[in-house]
């Protein structure tokens, strides 16, 4: 039998919406209360990893007890990495200049404001962001090379993540690079190695998710979505907004790739009189 049993796929639908609802409602509290809403990008990996925990609890006795156990331990590995290195990252810090300028342009009450156009949205994204994550613990087949090509593949994404924030964060702690455009590493070979990362890692989860066509099918949204957010939303592009201004990102730019990892490119030295 390779269905996928609908009725229960509907209900932990429901109580997924219901966790991410309830970590990013209970998120805006503590910022409310602190003054600092960049504590919902801390949010953001937490609420990834509860998703994960409830569906791995109400998908028992469905689906195939390998594929359950690795979807949850490798979203849940992700996200408490993610929710972890935002925090040293942050830790600190006053509020993040993204959230200044949203509140700035609040039509009425800034509360009300951030809890619909920052809370209530991200916990909408990461229910549909997290469909793969939702279906995959009920896929009635055993793990096969297609799931083990998708665990590599989420593999390599965690390692560029995870070593393109190591990298960063080594380098923003000499205070001789303070106000230096960061082009060593991974870094040298894509200007967004941590998106790079997480771009990998969603298409691996989603792999996950196909043991079946209909499973395929109702999940393939999920890298989409989050492809979009990382290239084009609210991840590379307004990331590069903000430092177009910064001394060297333009010669930067010119050299690196802009999101797929690529050799360095090399441009001749305008002094070099040779050709």
């Amino acid at each position: 039998m390779t269905g996928l049993p609908w009725a229960a796929l509907a209900v932990n639908a429901a109580a997924s919406a219901g966790a991410a609802l309830a970590v990013l409602l209970a998120t805006f509290a503590v910022a409310r209360a602190r003054g600092l809403h960049r504590l919902v990008d801390i949010a953001w990996g937490v609420a990834f990893a509860v998703v994960a925990l409830v569906s791995w609890a109400l998908s028992a006795g469905h689906g195939d007890d390998g594929r359950r156990l690795l979807v949850t331990v490798l979203t849940v590995v992700w996200g408490l990495r993610l929710a972890a290195h935002i925090a040293r990252r942050g830790r600190g810090h006053g509020e993040d200049p993204r959230y200044e300028r949203l509140l700035a342009r609040a039509p009425g009450s800034r509360d009300a404001y951030a809890l619909r156009m920052v809370y209530l949205l991200q916990a909408a994204l990461v229910w549909l962001v997290s469909l793969p994550v939702q279906v995959a613990p009920y896929v009635p087949v055993p793990l096969g090379p297609g799931a083990v090509a998708a665990g590599l593949l989420w593999a390599a994404g965690f390692v560029f993540e995870s070593v393109g924030d190591h990298q960063l964060a080594r380098f923003k702690a000499d205070p001789a690079h303070r106000g230096k455009v960061m082009d060593r590493g991974l870094w040298s070979w894509t200007r967004h190695p941590n998106y790079f990362g997480d771009f990998l890692v969603w298409w691996g989860l989603f792999g996950l998710a196909c043991g079946t066509w209909q499973a395929a099918a109702v999940t393939v949204v999920s890298p989409l979505v989050m492809s979009c957010l990382l290239t084009v939303g609210s991840g590379k592009r307004l990331l590069e907004k903000q430092l177009a201004d910064r001394p060297g990102y333009a010669a930067y730019t010119a050299r690196t790739s802009g999101f797929l990892p690529l050799p360095p490119r090399r441009h001749p030295d305008p002094e070099d009189p040779r050709p």
